[in-house]
Parts: C-alpha cells; structure tokens; sequence
C-alpha cells in the first residue's frame, strides 16, 4: 500500500515540480541547449516518415489524454455520453493514434541506433528519451485489449479520479488505482518518469511554440550596398 502511495500519490508531485522548475532553470541558464537538434541531412526521407507519424499520433494521443482524463465526470454526463462511449472512443481513436505514432517512433529509434552518423552525433539523453517514449506508447497500445475486455468504462473512470485527484491534490488519489491492472500502472508510472526527465532532454523544444510570429513587424531592414548608414524598410513577402 505505502508503495502504491508512493509512486501514484507523491511521485506525481515530484515529477511535476521538477517538470516546471528544471524546464524554467534551463531556459534561464541554458538558453543555446533550448533545441532539438537537428541531423535532418542524414537519412532525411526517414527521418520525414518517422517525424511526422511521430508527431500527429503524440499530439493526438496528448490532446486525448488531456481532455479524456481532466474533464469532470459531470460534464460527460451533462453532454449525455456514456463511460462505454467514452472508452469506445478512446480505444478506437487511440489505438489510430498510438499506432500511427509508434510506427514513427520506431523509424526514429531504428535511425538513431542503426545509422552510424546519426548515433554519433546523437547524446545518451537523445537515445533514451526516444526508447522510453516507444516503451511507453507500447504499453499505451497494451492497454488497449483490457480496456476492450473492460468496455462498460468504470476502469477508465479510476483513472479519471486520480488525475483530477493529483491536480486538486486529492491525498487519497493513489487509492483510485490501487486495484488497477499492471499495465496501466506501468503505463501511468513511466508516463510520469518522461515528465520527469523532460526538462534534462529535446524535448523541452515542445514549448517553443512560435506564438511571437503572431506579432511581429511586418517589414525586415535591409542595408543599401555600398552605405551601410541607410536602411530602407520593406514589406515582408
């Protein structure tokens, strides 16, 4: 039970302060390492196949997650749908994604392993961090056969009550998955480990969302040849 306590009721904590402190601390002090790197020269078409399925099925499955997850049950009664049509959804909606992203994620890690020069160029936290995010959507897809033999919802419901349990610090939230299935419980404590690792990996280029782009000057200076003092503005194309 304390073990139970421990990784689903105090390592959420744990993971998320170091999520927002280390990611702040980082931009801060490391502002040149807020990248993610590029080997895009090698292996290019590869690379282009893996990233974009990567990416869509991530995104996908985060905005899935999120909602499914840290909308109150009341508003899915209020809307009238049932926990059955709500895990039919995510079964079917996530098993896309999840396989749309784990075949990208498993093009990237083949060229991150099996490319000579992408290996060399890659750091320790490169190659980890992509390992860890297939082993995690391999056990998201896992889940997917229990959650089918479970399709009236109510274990989808455990995890619900805990996730909004975390984040309204609910000391009884690890009891929401005591009794869960192992591998949603590997699912959630491996999902938290990413969280935690984050701020120390590329992944930290997720939140260099370009938004200042929105405002910008809608001209560029550009410098005369031959008299650097003068400087005409024009309309950027």
């Amino acid at each position: 039970m304390f073990l139970n306590t421990l990784i689903y009721g105090i390592y959420p904590y744990i993971a998320l302060s170091v999520l927002v402190v280390g990611s702040i601390v980082r931009y801060d002090r490391e502002t040149y390492s807020w990248r993610s790197g590029s080997s895009q020269l090698l292996r290019r078409k590869q690379l282009m196949w893996g990233s974009v399925l990567f990416h869509l099925g991530v995104l996908f499955i985060f905005a899935g997650h999120f909602v499914g997850l840290l909308t109150p049950l009341w508003v899915w009664d209020t809307l009238g749908v049932t926990h059955q049509q709500k895990q039919t959804l995510a079964v079917v909606a996530g098993g896309i994604a999840g396989a749309m992203a784990i075949v990208g994620a498993t093009l990237l890690v083949h060229r991150r392993l099996f490319d000579h020069r992408v290996r060399t160029q890659s750091s320790n936290t490169d190659t980890l961090i992509i390992i860890l995010l297939w082993c995690q959507l391999f056990l998201g897809l896992s889940t997917i056969p229990v959650s089918i033999a479970n399709i009236d919802g109510h274990e989808m419901v455990k995890f619900m009550n805990w996730a909004q349990g975390i984040f309204t610090f609910d000391l009884s939230a690890s009891s929401y998955v005591a009794d869960a299935p192992i591998v949603f419980k590997l699912h959630l404590f491996l999902g938290l480990t990413i969280l935690l690792l984050f701020p120390f990996t590329r992944l930290v280029h997720m939140l260099s969302v370009p938004v200042r782009y929105m405002w910008r000057p809608g001209y560029q200076v550009v410098r005369q040849r031959g008299d650097g003092s003068k400087a005409n503005r024009i309309a950027a194309e």
